[in-house]
């Protein structure tokens, strides 16, 4: 029920201000919308963050935050502890979810096709010119939520869209979130969340040959910091 009226609340600010063609500016009405819209939710779920790493996070430079994904609540995490003017590149069936779909898209977060091989990349590229104009970006790596709480393979979009873009990678593990509400689950079952974050990995003077080596070298690190989320959890 909560997530149903602050879902409401918030998206229709959003949308608002969309129509309204209010300016999409850092630390703006969306960026407002969508941090007090996820920390709303994290508050009543009784749910508490422990964040590690953050400090590895530049505070004066655009970049791809490439996570893994268990939980709707990874959204609500990230949007929580995120730098203002990160935008999400979400599945387009989103899009359709009432008042979500239209906050988001008023907000300038990108819709990928990764059933179109040729849309995916267009939005890639629509993703990469936005990076470029100081926004960051955050992505799920694997693709869609992992039903059972393990690491899924990860997808060569992020990394083809950090190349193009040509800033940094972060990587980021989430722990937690599967306890707390796995897939396909209604069912809340509060429990601390871990949001770890790695170093940077630098992208400059990389080319869209080098994607599947920054894949596996992101992959390596986000395997560590799940072995590091357990002692943050314990």
């Amino acid at each position: 029920m909560n997530l149903v009226v602050f879902t409401f609340l918030f998206g229709s600010l959003a949308i608002i201000s969309g129509v309204l063609r209010v300016p999409n500016r850092r630390g703006g009405v969306y960026d407002f919308c969508a941090t007090q819209w996820a920390k709303r939710m994290i508050k009543v779920s009784g749910t508490e963050l422990r964040v590690s790493g953050f400090d590895h996070v530049p505070k004066d430079q655009p970049m791809v935050f490439v996570s893994n994904h268990q939980s709707w609540f990874d959204i609500f995490a990230l949007l929580s502890v995120l730098p203002s003017y990160t935008r999400f590149v979400a599945k387009k069936e989103l899009r359709r979810v009432p008042f979500l779909g239209g906050a988001l898209h008023a907000a300038g977060h990108i819709y990928i096709n990764r059933q179109n091989r040729q849309a995916a990349f267009s939005a890639y590229e629509e993703a990469s010119e936005y990076i470029k104009e100081g926004r960051s970006a955050v992505i799920f790596a694997e693709g869609t939520r992992s039903r059972t709480g393990q690491l899924l393979p990860f997808k060569k979009g992020p990394f083809v869209l950090a190349l193009a873009a040509q800033v940094p990678v972060v990587p980021v593990y989430l722990a937690g979130t599967f306890t707390l509400l796995p897939k396909g689950s209604l069912k809340l079952t509060p429990h601390p969340i871990a949001v770890m974050f790695g170093e940077p990995i630098p992208t400059e003077g990389m080319t869209y040959e080098d994607r599947e080596r920054l894949r596996d070298v992101t992959r390596e690190v986000v395997e560590k910091l799940r072995v590091d989320s357990e002692r943050v959890l314990a």
